[in-house]
């Protein structure tokens, strides 16, 4: 369930291959550890993580390995959600297994050019754009009046303190009204983000900038980003 967690609801609804966990399973690290209380920071992770597992399939790897056993000292690092010294023993690795000299961060870059080279042929056959971006409401928060008054008091409390809404006298039905509103607003906010940081236009298409330093501006793709307004 996605209610609680905006991180995840951008986990699903980002997800290149429709809605699914496999890029970004967030919701723990987001509503438990908390790392990520700010739009950029789920942003950024909405970025790197979807890079990382992409990473795992172009390679033939499993991700258990990665964030399932964690190195005894993970929690004292700077980034204890990227499990820092797994990145670096995979970077060892695949330098070995190729010859190719490589640290973490050259492997998210092979990741980007074929994440991007994914969403842009998602573009291609009519989809790739901020509409298909979206979740239906019902992942996102409480549909219904008797919905919302089997939480009352946790709702209640988010749009008092979170959203600094006074809710005296209002009924059920608009303080649902509300909070809806408030997050799908927030949703959209995430969207924004989360295009700012991948380097895609507002509209969520890979900009002529973006695939030039991947390295993947091959006439075929420039054609298709500028039949969609991108040049």
């Amino acid at each position: 369930m996605t209610k609680e967690s905006l991180a995840q609801q951008g986990g699903y609804g980002l997800a290149l291959k429709g809605p699914q966990h496999d890029e970004a399973w967030l919701i723990f690290l987001d509503m438990v550890h908390n790392f990520m209380p700010t739009f950029e920071q789920k942003a950024e992770a909405l970025h790197w993580f979807p890079m990382f597992r992409t990473w795992f399939s172009l390679c033939g790897l499993c991700k258990l390995p990665w964030n399932d056993i964690l190195p005894e000292d993970n929690k004292d690092t700077e980034e204890p959600a990227k499990v820092i010294k797994h990145l670096q023993w995979y970077a060892d690795y695949f330098s070995a297994v190729t010859g190719r000299s490589s640290a973490p961060d050259d492997l998210i870059k092979m990741s980007e050019a074929v994440y991007n080279f994914q969403r842009i042929f998602n573009l291609k056959m009519g989809f790739g754009r901020a509409q298909h971006d979206d979740l239906p409401y019902r992942a996102m928060g409480p549909v219904t009046e008797l919905e919302y008054e089997s939480r009352a008091e946790r709702y209640d409390t988010q749009l008092k303190d979170t959203h600094q809404i006074d809710i005296s006298g209002k009924t059920t039905a608009e303080k649902t009204a509300l909070l809806r509103q408030l997050r799908c607003e927030q949703y959209e906010k995430l969207k924004s983000a989360v295009y700012r940081r991948r380097g895609w236009t507002s509209d969520g298409i890979p900009t002529a900038e973006t695939v030039k330093r991947l390295g993947i501006d091959l006439a075929g793709v420039l054609e298709i980003l500028e039949a969609n307004g991108v040049r």
